[in-house]
């Protein structure tokens, strides 16, 4: 289909200011692809065919393109949603981390008993694995020791390897 755009580009700054945008940016990896798009539709290219050359659907190249033209560079950047709000308040989170650190080693299923009785949430294995990390803790795994082992076994094994 040729024609004219349905959505014309608002060029807010000049092709050379864009140009020195793209190639000092320092941002949001995210946003240069965003760049090279408008400067692609500043040259003249549909909006369809810019999007297509940054890898992206005809749908996100207008949508960009809106963005751009409403806001300028600032259109530009991402605006992530932020995720499912947490089930412990940040205040819970503190007081599960004073009483995770009162004993030295936990087990997953251990720290989610804890958070269920406690708190009375009920948490996946790996969500606790992931709120414990984001406590700064990490995983370990058990390494078993035989109870016939000798004390001084080190001391013992380069004595006797030496003959």
């Amino acid at each position: 289909m040729t024609g004219r755009e349905l959505i014309a580009i608002v060029k807010h700054v000049p092709y050379s200011v864009l140009k020195k945008r793209i190639k000092h940016h320092k941002g949001l990896p995210e946003v240069m692809p965003r760049l090279l798009f408008i400067r692609l539709r500043y040259k003249g290219m549909s909006v369809v065919k810019a999007a297509d050359a940054v890898g992206v659907s005809g749908q996100t190249g207008y949508n960009w393109q809106e963005r751009w033209n409403a806001e300028g560079f600032a259109g530009l950047i991402p605006r992530y949603a932020g995720g499912h709000p947490s089930k412990l308040t940040d205040d819970q989170k503190a007081e599960l981390l004073a009483l995770v650190r009162e004993k030295e080693h936990w087990t997953t299923v251990e720290a989610q008993r804890l958070i269920q009785s406690h708190f009375g949430v009920a948490y996946s294995l790996d969500q606790v694995r992931r709120l414990l990390k984001s406590f700064g803790m990490s995983y370990g795994k058990p390494y078993p020791r035989d109870h016939r082992r000798p004390a001084d076994a080190k001391r013992l094994l380069k004595k006797n390897s030496r003959g």
